[in-house]
């Protein structure tokens, strides 16, 4: 009995470990995008305050030169890579890194050999306007070398099943829909639009319906519900400003910024973070 249980359990095991594998050497073709990158000073500002309330520096590090996402026996070693022009970064991992690899990774999530990339949040870079990706980039290209060379990624047992059972998005290129075109300029105004373009950046954790639910992964909290139905039922907007620039709520609970980014949506404009409040505030729990 307990060998025909072993058996079994290696089995499923196996069918787990490959079935991922499988899926991080799928190869994605999706038609190259040519966009015009300015390199002047006002597009780089923009872009630099894209990348801190995208919160690029929370997963790639403060100076882009990498960082250790997930240190896990279960889920695994997970770092972000450097992409400076430093050894280790862009210019040495290749002979060359263009502006269409820019896009393709930051807006489909797929890398230079048309691999998924691992946990990188293109479904939400995906929606960005023209205007703020290509600010983006700008950006990006500007952003001093590092020299720092950063390990392989390796998933642990419980990233593997979490990868499996689509817990978790660390295989990127998956939730991306890779025929959306790239949206026109959207006006930053404190409106319902504006409100929803900068959600997306909730349906990470929040979900695409901003419900919340159980813990994502093993030891993280129940993730809120921030729909007019949930948290917001009771906070003013001057308490959810407080709250996504100090990381304390209006209860006098500490957000850990682990779990909950309040280091990246302090960097909100007062338009930014007013329009998405107005946004969660109009929804409601189906």
């Amino acid at each position: 009995m307990l060998g025909s249980f072993l058996i079994l359990l290696l089995a499923a095991v196996a069918f787990i470990y490959f079935s991922v594998e499988n899926r991080f050497d799928k190869e994605y073709q999706v038609a190259p995008v040519s966009l015009t990158i300015p390199a002047d000073a006002e597009t780089i500002a923009l872009g630099k305050h894209i990348a801190a309330i995208k919160g690029c520096n929370d997963c790639h590090g403060s100076d882009y030169g990498g960082k250790v996402v997930i240190d896990d026996p279960g889920m695994g070693f997970i770092p972000a890579p450097n992409i400076t022009p430093g050894k280790g970064g862009l210019s040495t991992r290749y002979t060359s890194y263009t502006d269409e690899d820019y896009v393709r990774a930051i807006r489909h999530g797929i890398g230079k050999d048309g691999k998924s990339l691992v946990l990188m949040p293109s479904y939400e870079y995906n929606p960005l306007s023209k205007k703020d990706l290509t600010a983006l980039i700008s950006y990006l290209k500007t952003v001093a070398p590092v020299n720092r060379k950063m390990e392989d990624v390796k998933l642990g047992p419980v990233g593997y099943v979490l990868t499996s059972l689509n817990k978790v998005p660390v295989v990127s290129a998956e939730k991306v829909d890779h025929a959306k075109p790239i949206a026109g300029e959207v006006h930053p105004e404190i409106t319902v639009t504006y409100g929803k373009y900068l959600a997306v950046s909730c349906v990470g954790c929040h979900g695409d319906n901003f419900q919340g639910g159980d813990a994502i992964i093993p030891g993280s909290p129940k993730v809120p519900n921030i729909t007019g139905s949930g948290s917001l039922n009771k906070w003013t907007e001057a308490q959810f400003i407080q709250t996504l620039r100090t990381g304390v709520t209006p209860e006098g609970k500490k957000l850990d910024p682990k779990f909950m980014p309040w280091p990246m949506t302090k960097n909100y404009t007062e338009t930014e973070i007013k329009a998405l409040y107005l946004f969660l505030k109009e929804q409601q729990t189906s």
